[in-house]
């Protein structure tokens, strides 16, 4: 009997996440097929995208650039919309069954709730979505039975160590501690000083992954770390004070979990994030592949404490969870406008963490939220740090 192919929506196709899932699928044809393509502005790949995999439908989010595409994909039977409204829309088509939501930043919240909504199975790239609405977005998924799979490869990891053990009722939790592992990033080991002079193009110099502009500089910033850190806070109902980020340099235990008994379990893999990916897409069932294999005798791990003199962002991502209700989605924005400033030689590495601090200090927060409370708060969050940077 002929199994159905499962239909995959992906937000951010163009991306670096987008693009080595669409790798996968390349290699999957026979179970895997991609119905959606999302995109927010790289009009020549998405096209090109478009073309090989042949979707029911593709969304380019900059509404400016809909006539290029259209004239392009309309003639060969495929559905072209625009637009944010489009993308929240297009994620629940009935022809859809697993969303990968890889969209960066704050514009991946809506899809991935209008997506949560319609009970889709959730493979989630945008750790953003539960750093901005976490509580929300797990008391959705609980309503409308829409599972969410972890693609970073940390929580991927501490999923994958997870399943199997039975939660105990009543008594200590099983879980006792989450080890968030960490590479350090570029810049490991600088001090304060040296971190002064340090450009976009040596942040952008990641010693392990190759991921997108602005995942990579909040690797090098450790804001990476703390953004992942409230990820797994809700992902896994753990409270912060038991989630423990330790550098790990060779980035080969992607991380671990520590038991009530004291037992410790690790996930372990080159750093392809292919690998996650993949973990997602197939719903956790593995999808064998002909990627390089670990050779253990070519490898030592070591392992460290976070410098929080020197990266002080991962102090201030604990200082948003504790705080709760809207302080991470303020702590999230402050730092896309910090990243952006950086990467356009506008601010220094340094000053990122100086201005998300005072975005913390200066915008009103509040305990509870909705999605109109989010929005207003990223906007005067993105405000104040606006007006921050133009006095430096």
């Amino acid at each position: 009997m002929k199994t159905q192919k499962r239909r995959i929506a992906v937000l951010g196709s163009t991306g670096s996440i987008g693009t080595q899932a669409l790798d996968i699928l390349r290699s999957n044809q026979a179970d895997l097929e991609a119905t959606v393509l999302v995109a927010r502005s790289s009009t020549e790949l998405l096209i090109k995208q478009a073309l090989e995999f042949r979707p029911k439908a593709v969304v380019i989010a900059d509404e400016t650039l809909y006539r290029v595409v259209h004239e392009a994909l309309h003639p060969l039977g495929i559905e072209v919309h625009a637009g944010a409204n489009a993308i929240e829309k297009v994620v629940q088509r009935e022809d859809v069954d697993l969303v990968l939501t890889a969209m960066v930043g704050y514009a991946g919240l809506c899809p991935t709730l209008s997506a949560i909504r319609a009970g889709k199975t959730i493979a989630l790239a945008n750790k953003e979505t539960l750093v901005v609405a976490g509580e929300m977005i797990i008391q959705e998924a609980k309503a409308h039975g829409a599972e969410i799979i972890p693609v970073d490869s940390e929580h991927s990891a501490i999923y994958q160590c997870l399943i199997g053990e039975e939660q105990r009722d009543g008594k200590k939790p099983l879980l006792e501690k989450i080890l968030l592992t960490a590479s350090g990033g570029p810049f490991r080991g600088y001090t304060p000083s040296q971190l002064e002079s340090v450009t976009p193009q040596q942040a952008l110099r990641h010693p392990n992954w190759v991921m997108g502009a602005k995942v990579t500089i909040d690797s090098a910033s450790l804001m990476n770390k703390g953004l992942e850190m409230i990820e797994a806070r809700w992902l896994f109902d753990t409270p912060p004070e038991d989630i423990e980020v330790v550098v790990h340099p060779q980035s080969i235990i992607h991380s671990m979990v520590q038991f009530c008994d004291g037992s410790v379990k690790a996930q372990l893999g080159q750093p392809d994030m292919r690998l996650p990916i993949g973990y997602a897409l197939g719903l956790t069932k593995r999808i064998p592949n002909s990627y390089p294999r670990l050779d253990f005798t070519r490898h030592s791990f070591t392992f460290e404490r976070p410098d929080l003199e020197a990266f002080p962002n991962l102090s201030l991502a604990y200082r948003a969870i504790a705080c709760g209700g809207t302080a991470p989605c303020v702590l999230n924005a402050a730092n896309e406008v910090a990243v952006a400033s950086f990467l356009e030689g506008k601010l220094g590495f340094r000053h990122m963490s100086q201005l998300i601090e005072h975005a913390l200090d200066t915008v009103v927060l509040s305990t509870t939220y909705d999605l109109s409370v989010l929005a207003a708060t990223d906007h005067e969050a993105r405000c104040r740090a606006t007006e921050w940077l133009t006095k430096q």
